[in-house]
């Protein structure tokens, strides 16, 4: 049987970046990695930036843009069905920000990917830089995926600090609770710098598990996450920072978690990737001409007015 792993984390946490570090690991082992990727929305920017790995052998599904939980699921089963009949030893789920763990565990119980796959370690990545509120359901999704995991490591330490990580687990502890789960999450905490994992680190983080937790369900509002995407935007590098900046500083567009996309300069291509804390504009091989927003009670009206304005 194939493991199989999860990785979640908030929007903009860092889970695409882990989970480079971490297949290339599992590659140094000799074992053959597929990963299912799945993002909020229409166009799946993320898996641009697999290509590296891909380059390496990794398959790579994807389920691109955001439908109901029944239409995702069936999606989800068939990607996990053509996966199965490929015989790797390890298959990586890295889901949108926005995501019913749930799903995960009753996708896998069902035949016959319970014949197929182990599930192996639950992984939740958590900005230890991000913003100290939290909306009500964000609250939710966060505490959600604390729940279930085996291991919660914490991205951007070295912009952080032992304060402030501290705060950030007992926010989390508390967001736990607020939707009846017992558990602490204090002790499956790993806060070293991703730079100097070792081998004998993600070899604890692969053997890590998961737990499965009781919690109280809440249902996310139809009008709350949004995600929302602008093709052939002839930005600027510069132009998108100051969008993103824009965007980010100001609930007039709605609350913007998070902006990224691809720009191009010339003959050169940029990803762009922001958030409140920090912004990060580097060259990539290939990309696509798109900007796409996340958050909470957008208007696309607005947001298409200052993507046209920027251009």
């Amino acid at each position: 049987m194939a493991k199989i792993d999860l990785i979640t984390g908030f929007l903009g946490s860092g889970k695409t970046t882990f989970l480079k570090k971490y297949v290339n690991y599992l590659l140094s082992k000799g074992q053959k990695v597929g990963i299912i990727e799945n993002d909020y929305g229409a166009v799946n920017v993320d898996m641009m930036l697999l290509g590296g790995l891909m380059d390496r052998g990794v398959e790579v599904e994807t389920i691109a843009g955001a439908c109901d939980y029944d239409c995702h699921k069936r999606r989800f089963k068939t990607k996990l069905i053509a996966m199965g009949m490929q015989n790797f030893d390890r298959v990586i789920v890295e889901p949108s920000g926005i995501f019913d763990v749930d799903e995960f565990f009753d996708t896998l119980h069902e035949e016959p990917l319970d014949r197929w796959f182990e599930i192996g370690s639950v992984i939740a990545i958590i900005d230890a830089v991000s913003d100290d509120e939290l909306s009500e359901e964000s609250g939710y999704l966060t505490a959600s995926q604390a729940a279930n995991a085996g291991a919660l490591i914490f991205s951007k330490t070295q912009l952080s600090d032992e304060h402030r990580i501290k705060n950030k687990i007992a926010q989390i502890n508390s967001a736990l609770k607020s939707i009846n789960c017992g558990r602490d999450i204090s002790d499956i905490v790993i806060k070293k710098n991703w730079d100097d994992f070792t081998d004998e680190d993600f070899n604890a983080i692969e053997n890590c598990g998961y737990e499965v937790s009781d919690y109280t369900k809440n249902i996310l509002s139809e009008n709350g996450y949004m995600s929302l995407y602008f093709m052939n935007t002839n930005l600027s590098p510069e132009n998108a920072e100051a969008l993103a900046e824009k965007l980010l500083k100001t609930d007039k567009y709605g609350k913007v978690f998070r902006v990224k996309g691809f720009i191009k300069d010339g003959e050169n291509w940029f990803e762009l990737n922001a958030t409140k804390k920090q912004t990060e504009l580097k060259p990539i091989k290939n990309g696509q001409d798109i900007i796409i927003a996340i958050g909470e009670n957008l208007d696309e009206e607005k947001l298409k007015k200052a993507v046209e304005d920027e251009a």
